[in-house]
C-alpha cells in the first residue's frame, strides 16, 4: 500500500520557510552506517561519553519501511540514548518526515538542533553475494551528501571475525565497495585497535584499495563499548550475534561512538 505523509519540507509545515533558508550543515557531525543494528552501540557509546549530546536518529528506506518496525528505536528513545527520529523517503513513522536524504539532514539541523546525526537504514537488510548488489550501498552516496552539504561526515565501518561468510571476513565487502568506489568525497574512517593479528588482516585489506589516499583513517580503541552497553542495560545483536559473540564488530561501533565524542569535545 502506499499512503500520504506529511513532509517536513512542504508550504503548509512550519518548517518550510526554515528549510528554504538552509545555507549549510557548518561541520554538523554525522555517522552512516550500513545496518540498524549499529545504531545503538554507537548511540550508547556517545551518550555514555558526552550524557548532554542531542542524538538524532534518520532512518532510510533501505531496510523495512515503518519505523515502529524496530524495538531497538522504541528502547534507545525510552532510555533518552537518542531524542529525535527521522525518517526519510518511502520510510515513515519518525517524529519528522522528509523527502529525501538532503532535507532530511536539514531538519536535523536547523529544526531538531541536533549536535549528532546517525544514520542507516531500518531494521533488515538486502545482499545477494555480489559486489553492488547490497542495499548498504546508499552508505556511499549518504556520505557524499553529507559533504555536500558541508557536515563532518563518519563512515562507520563493519567488521566481524565471527561471520562464517568469507566477504565479511575483518573488513566487510560492504565497507570496501562504498569508501573504495562509491563515495566520492573525503570521510573519516574509524576502526577499532584490536590484537596484532587482526590489526594486519584489516591492513592488509585497506592497503589493496584506495581508501588510504581517498579518506582519513585513525584508529581507536572501542572495547569501551562493553561498558557503554551495560550502563544503558542494552542487549544488541547483529545478525543473531549478541556481544561477546563478536566483540570485533561491537569494538568498531565504540571506536566510532568515542571518535565522535571526542570530536564533539573539541568542537566545544
Amino acid at each position: 500500500m502506499q499512503f500520504k505523509c506529511f513532509a517536513a519540507e512542504e508550504q503548509e509545515s512550519p518548517y518550510h520557510n526554515i528549510i528554504k533558508k538552509f545555507k549549510s550543515l557548518n561541520g554538523l557531525i554525522v555517522a552512516v552506517g550500513t545496518l540498524h543494528s549499529m545504531l545503538g552501540p554507537v548511540a550508547a557509546m556517545i551518550k555514555w561519553l558526552k550524557p548532554n549530546v542531542k542524538i538524532t536518529y534518520i532512518m532510510t528506506d533501505g531496510g523495512a519501511l515503518p519505523l515502529p518496525f524496530s524495538l531497538t528505536v522504541k528502547e534507545l528513545k525510552e532510555k533518552g540514548i537518542i531524542d529525535k527520529t527521522i525518517t526519510i523517503g518511502h520510510s515513515f513513522g519518525g517524529d519528522y518526515e522528509c523527502i529525501n536524504i538532503y532535507t532530511g539532514l536539514i531538519v536535523a539541523k536547523e529544526v531538531i538542533k541536533s549536535d549528532v546525526v546517525i544514520i542507516t537504514m531500518g531494521p533488515g537488510i538486502v545482499g545477494t553475494g555480489t559486489k553492488y548488489g547490497f542495499s548498504g550501498i546508499e552508505q556511499g552516496y549518504i556520505l557524499d551528501a553529507v559533504n555536500t552539504l558541508q557536515g563532518k561526515s563518519f563512515a562507520i565501518p563493519r567488521i566481524s571475525f565471527k561471520d562464517k561468510r568469507l566477504r565479511h571476513s575483518g573488513l566487510s565487502h560492504h565497507t570496501i565497495t562504498n569508501l573504495n568506489e562509491i563515495t566520492y568525497s573525503r570521510v573519516n574512517l574509524i576502526l577499532p585497535i584490536l590484537d596484532n593479528e587482526k590489526n594486519k588482516i584489516i591492513l592488509n585489506q585497506i592497503e589493496s584499495s584506495k581508501i588510504p589516499k581517498k579518506h582519513n583513517i585513525m584508529f581507536v580503541d572501542g572495547s569501551q563499548i562493553e561498558k557503554a552497553l551495560r550502563y544503558f542495560r542494552l542487549n544488541i545483536t547483529t545478525m543473531g550475534r549478541k556481544y561477546f559473540d563478536d566483540k570485533e564488530y561491537f569494538y568498531a561501533l565504540g571506536a566510532t561512538g568515542k571518535a565522535i565524542a571526542h570530536q564533539l569535545q573539541q568542537n566545544r
